[in-house]
């Protein structure tokens, strides 16, 4: 094939495996679609295998966080810890469904901060099912605030999503002066997020809730589980400040974790593997790979032209513009490989850091229009289907498009007021 036939054809097969992982033909999971997708690049030879391992190579630094987190959620889930937790929040929020819609968010906020976005959906999800179950009301209403808190609580640190370290690739800013630059955008974005998905919820958080639950004993493995979980927060803060990837401190935490807790209770690895979702893995591969292809055909050099030329007209249009396009095309690829081709983008055509910043916020919070916008949600979908609840894309996009525009255009509006 020629050069623009083989354009087409990568175009064609991206678009098809994008909107397959979306809609989820036959009910197949998101993974099957980005690998055929993938597999017709290579096997139509418009890719060649070289450019494609290359492509699931970067996506490395991310396995590992993703594989560590998730070893620290089913080690923890199967020590108790959630019900524990559950148990826990309950007994504060005082038979008050909305102080438990509160105080939920907050540590929802606290776990994205510090743990990640995918942490959120990994690790909090099945401990705020566990206490709508106890406190006897409908979970959805507070299992949305796990999908929603995770991508707009997700820029307040560099450690708080993996798309931040895609975007920024090995320069991030150092911690004061991300501060300086999303401090401010970032209170606004959860508050924002808070004020219109608990409007949106009224509903179903009228009325009492149960209360004063039996709080479980925590296992000696529960503690060791909640010990690997706040040692592996306090070592992600440290290692982003010099700037070292994330991902193997967390595999390697995640895998000590659970190595102790299989020791004390003298079980073998499988009990936990077995309850690891490993689709994910070949999902965020496909998804590399596709990104790989669309850039052969000068995607990125084409969007630098355009960046470029934006910001040499007007830096805050170009800000806010691109920012805002950057929130909406994360919703038709998912935002770590928006994220890359952002990267790519940014390098040819070095915007002003306004600029950079707007892209960062749009890559962040703008998944939180769609259920396949970020790989948090993604997780966040798999870890409600385990417990028997499903949010279609439908549903999700209405609640989506309420939620994510206030919250953008005050975090964006915010951070081009700063100097």
């Amino acid at each position: 094939m020629t050069a623009t036939s083989d354009s087409i054809a990568i175009w064609i097969i991206a678009g098809i495996a994008t909107a397959c992982v979306i809609v989820r033909p036959f009910k197949l999971p998101e993974a099957v679609w980005a690998i055929s997708g993938a597999a017709m690049l290579l096997l139509l030879g418009v890719l060649p295998w070289v450019d494609a391992l290359k492509a699931v190579g970067k996506g490395l630094d991310v396995y590992l966080f993703l594989i560590g987190m998730m070893l620290l959620s089913e080690t923890a889930r199967r020590e108790g810890l959630f019900d524990w937790v559950a148990s826990y929040a309950v007994n504060r929020a005082n038979h008050s469904r909305k102080r438990l819609f509160l105080l939920i968010y907050g540590v929802g906020v606290v776990v994205t901060a510090f743990l990640s976005n995918d942490a959120t959906a990994v690790v909090l999800t099945p401990a705020v099912y566990a206490a709508a179950e106890k406190a006897k009301v409908e979970p959805l209403p507070y299992l949305f605030i796990c999908a929603f808190i995770a991508n707009a609580a997700s820029f307040v640190l560099p450690i708080s999503n993996p798309a931040n370290l895609v975007l920024f690739a090995d320069h991030t800013p150092p911690l004061g002066q991300w501060l300086a630059s999303f401090g401010a955008p970032s209170v606004l974005s959860i508050l924002a997020t808070y004020g219109v998905l608990r409007f949106v919820q009224r509903s179903g958080l009228r009325g009492p809730c149960a209360g004063d639950v039996e709080q479980p004993r925590l296992s000696n493995g529960g503690r060791c589980a909640l010990a690997g979980i706040g040692l592996t927060g306090v070592v992600l803060l440290a290692v982003s400040e010099f700037n070292i990837r994330l991902g193997l401190p967390t595999c390697v935490l995640g895998a000590l974790t659970s190595m102790v807790v299989l020791v004390l209770n003298r079980e073998p690895p499988a009990t936990v593997l077995k309850g690891v979702s490993w689709s994910v893995l070949p999902l965020v591969a496909g998804l590399f790979v596709l990104v790989e292809a669309l850039n052969k055909t000068g995607l990125g050099a084409a969007l630098a032209k355009v960046l470029r030329s934006a910001s040499q007209g007007s830096e805050l249009g170009a800000a806010a513009g691109a920012g805002s396009l950057l929130a909406l095309a994360s919703n038709l690829v998912n935002n770590l490989p928006a994220g890359l081709i952002a990267s790519t983008t940014i390098s040819q055509a070095k915007p002003p850091r306004s600029v950079v910043d707007a892209l960062l916020i749009g890559v962040d919070l703008g998944p939180n229009l769609s259920i396949t916008g970020s790989l948090a949600t993604i997780l966040w979908l798999t870890a409600i289907r385990r417990e028997g609840q499903t949010v279609g894309i439908w549903r999700f996009l209405k609640l989506g498009a309420l939620v994510m525009p206030p919250a953008l255009a005050l975090a964006i509006g915010t951070r081009l007021l700063i100097p």
